[in-house]
C-alpha cells in the first residue's frame, strides 16, 4: 500500500454550470491554496468547464460531470465523453460505463434534490460509490443517511464540497491512497478518510446570484 495520499474533492462547479461564476483559473488557485490534491470538476450536464480546467492544471483536475437523469443526479469522474441530461438512470450509467468512468450517486437523501428509495435500489448495484458527504447538505442527518445506505450496500463513499462559489472550495474532501485512473480509484476509495465540514446554508445565495447574473448577461463565460 502506498504511503502517498491525495485529498480529493469529488464535486465542484465552474462557470460552465448555470449556477456558478467560478472561472477555471480561480478554481484551480483556490484548490491549490487550500490543500486539495485532486479536484473533480462536475458541472451540470457538461464537461466543457472541466476540460478547460484540465488544460490549465492536468496534475490537479479530473474531468467529471454531474448528470441530471429523469430521476435525480449522478456524479461521474474520469469522463471522456459528455452524457446528456434527462435519460433513464440505467441508460446514463451504461453510457458512463462504456467510457470507463467512475460513478457515484449525488446527495441521495437531500429532500430538495435527492433520490426516491425505489430508484436508488434499482441502480445501487450498478454504481461504484455513494456521495456520503455533500457540504451543501445543510442537515447532517441527510449525509448520515447516505453513509448508512452506502455501508448497507457495500459501497464506498465520495465526498465533495459541491462548490458553486470560491468560499466553499477546500471545505470538504476525502483523503485516499494515490491513484491515477478510475480503476485505481475503485481499488483505493474504501480506504478513504473524510475531512469535511458543512457549508453554511447561505452559500446557496451565491448560486441564485450566479443564475441571475447569467440571465441578465447571457454572454457571461460558461
Amino acid at each position: 500500500m502506498t504511503d502517498h495520499f491525495f485529498k480529493v474533492d469529488f464535486h465542484c462547479h465552474s462557470d460552465a454550470s448555470p449556477d456558478s461564476l467560478i472561472r477555471p483559473k480561480e478554481l484551480i488557485a483556490a484548490a491549490r491554496a487550500r490543500g486539495i490534491d485532486r479536484l473533480v470538476v462536475t458541472d451540470h450536464n457538461t464537461i466543457r468547464g472541466a476540460l478547460r480546467c484540465k488544460e490549465l492544471a492536468p496534475d490537479l483536475i479530473i474531468v467529471g460531470e454531474e448528470i441530471k437523469t429523469n430521476r435525480s443526479e449522478l456524479l461521474a469522474s474520469f469522463v471522456s465523453k459528455e452524457v446528456p441530461r434527462d435519460l433513464e438512470p440505467k441508460e446514463t450509467i451504461k453510457r458512463l460505463r462504456d467510457q470507463g468512468a467512475f460513478i457515484s450517486i449525488s446527495h441521495p437523501f437531500d429532500p430538495h434534490r435527492g433520490w426516491q428509495m425505489d430508484d436508488l435500489l434499482e441502480i445501487i448495484d450498478l454504481v461504484d460509490a455513494v456521495e456520503v458527504f455533500n457540504a451543501r447538505c445543510y442537515r447532517p442527518e441527510w449525509n448520515l443517511k447516505a453513509f448508512e445506505f452506502a455501508e448497507e450496500h457495500g459501497k464506498p463513499g465520495t465526498v465533495g464540497t459541491d462548490s458553486h462559489s470560491l468560499v466553499e472550495i477546500g471545505k470538504a474532501g476525502i483523503r485516499v491512497p494515490a491513484f491515477e485512473t478510475a480503476d485505481d480509484l475503485r481499488r483505493v476509495l474504501e480506504e478513504g478518510k473524510v475531512e469535511a465540514e458543512l457549508a453554511s446554508p447561505l452559500v446557496r445565495l451565491n448560486s441564485r446570484y450566479a443564475m441571475l447574473v447569467k440571465r441578465v448577461f447571457p454572454s457571461t463565460e460558461g
